[in-house]
């Protein structure tokens, strides 16, 4: 009964870590947007704020699941995560090497969330909640699917960029 207990505080933590962070990007990621030079990557922050949105309704969902009310803990990973990419938008608004600064960032982000939602997702399984690990696994998916797109869209880039600068 100790070992369930003591699942059940971490797995509520982490949702509620996850809760704060997505609110967080959420905040962060028009701005992001508004940054990006490449339409290319400003149309890819616009995609994942809308996904993001998602994300959160289905963290509400899992939260109701779990007869705890949804609410947010400080994440400090994601608040550095986040004043990061601030300081790359600073240090870098005049570069070529901007958009390249601020997809990197974001797949960091990317990687926080795939690391979070594959943790809770495991915890889930284990106290039993299916349909919450379901809902965990969606998001996992997608975050997968954003941080490879992000990935793709550096390469692309980067050839830009180095083309450039050989001609």
């Amino acid at each position: 009964m100790m070992q369930s207990k003591i699942l059940e505080d971490l797995y509520y933590d982490g949702l509620k870590e996850i809760y704060y962070a997505e609110r967080k990007i959420l905040q962060a990621l028009p701005t992001m947007s508004a940054a990006a030079k490449s339409q290319e990557l400003s149309a890819a922050f616009q995609k994942h704020y809308d996904q993001t949105q998602v994300h959160v309704d289905r963290l509400d969902q899992v939260f109701e699941l779990s007869g705890k009310p949804a609410k947010g803990k400080t994440c400090p990973a994601i608040d550095a995560l986040i004043e990061e990419g601030k300081q790359i938008i600073a240090e870098y608004k005049d570069s070529s090497a901007l958009d390249l600064g601020l997809a990197a960032g974001a797949q960091a982000v990317e990687h926080h969330e795939m690391a979070r939602y594959g943790a809770l997702k495991k915890l889930a399984m284990l106290l039993g909640l299916t349909d919450a690990a379901d809902l965990l696994d969606a998001t996992l998916q997608e975050e997968i699917q954003t941080d490879a797109d992000l990935d793709a869209l550096s390469d692309t880039l980067g050839s830009a960029k180095t083309k450039k600068s050989s001609k």
